[in-house]
């Protein structure tokens, strides 16, 4: 049987491959655009409102990276350091506390010492390492800024580059996909408020040192899906075991019905609204992303989603309308 590939065939596949490998080596900037689409979503409603205001847009949107970025940094500031002191302060204690509450079990306490003591350090090393490369959080903000600049020239740009008919298309999906990723933000967004106040109020409550910087730790940490809620936690408990076992199992019960809070009520209310995913396809994209790329895939996971499935969509319409059934 002989079969024959044609030479379109062939230059098709070539330039498949081709496609694919400078994709692969331009991976890392193709996540860096992504992001600051993400953050240009997220703060093109406030440029907007500032505009009504007659603020122009580039003064507009100094203010806005000056505002939230600041309040930001100072967030991560204030919390690193107390978080260090205390899992010091524990990992320094944490020998003598076992044998005065378990006198009686036959427990190495070296052995749990050396095993738990790398658990504050592991803690800032993560926490720092996610801010650590300047230039890529740099290039990010430069980005979004240029993307939020230029936003209201996107038609005449891609005009210039694709052609009016093509440009038009591109836009339409661009338009789409930027009020998917806006939503998830805004929803993101209002999650990480509430657990943060949630968080705060609780440890008020129970009368645990330093509420004010865990709160933001826990909020900050509410964007990674599943793993956050459970790094949030880790350290309001070192700080609470440092003065008692009855108050770090107080932190434990607050902690759970802040999760089972979000879990049955506002994430159902808004980011079903937002997103528009089942349960039970969110949780896959999720397991899938932190697969394929660990928490920052987990992270990520739910936005690329969006983007393929407006995507995919338009193309699946475009084909329908060009080829409608009899």
């Amino acid at each position: 049987m002989k079969i024959e590939i044609s030479i379109r065939t062939v230059l098709f596949t070539l330039a498949l491959l081709a496609g694919l490998w400078l994709i692969g080596q331009i991976l890392d900037i193709l996540f860096l655009l992504f992001i600051a689409f993400l953050l240009m979503t997220a703060l093109h409603p406030l440029v907007i409102f500032l505009e009504r205001f007659r603020v122009p847009r580039f003064l507009g949107i100094l203010l806005i990276y000056a505002i939230v970025f600041g309040f930001f940094g100072a967030s991560l500031v204030g919390a690193v350091p107390t978080l260090v002191s205390q899992s010091a302060k524990l990992t320094a204690e944490l020998p003598n506390f076992i044998a005065r509450v378990l006198p009686y079990w036959n427990i190495d306490v070296t052995a749990i010492s050396q095993q738990i003591q790398p658990i504050g350090e592991s803690l800032v090393k993560v926490t720092l390492g996610i801010f650590s490369n300047i230039l890529a959080v740099v290039t990010v903000l430069v980005f979004a800024f240029y993307f939020l600049l230029e936003r209201r020239h996107a038609d005449e740009i891609l005009t210039s580059v694709f052609g009016s008919e093509v440009a038009r298309q591109v836009l339409v999906v661009l338009r789409s996909i930027e009020r998917r990723l806006g939503a998830w933000v805004l929803g993101q967004l209002i999650l990480m408020i509430a657990i943060g106040v949630f968080s705060y109020i609780g440890l008020i409550i129970l009368h645990i040192e330093y509420a004010l910087p865990l709160a933001i730790l826990a909020a900050l940490l509410e964007i990674i899906p599943m793993v956050g809620p459970i790094l949030s936690a880790i350290p309001a408990i070192l700080v609470a075991l440092a003065t008692s076992p009855f108050l770090a199992l107080s932190v434990v019960a607050l902690y759970i019905i802040v999760q089972q809070l979000e879990n049955n009520l506002l994430v159902p209310i808004i980011m079903k609204k937002s997103v528009g995913f089942a349960p039970i396809v969110t949780i896959i994209i999720l397991m899938v992303g932190g697969r394929l790329a660990g928490i920052v895939g987990a992270v990520l996971s739910i936005p690329i989603a969006l983007v393929v499935q407006e995507i995919v969509t338009s193309v699946l319409f475009k084909q329908v309308t060009k080829n409608p059934s009899k």
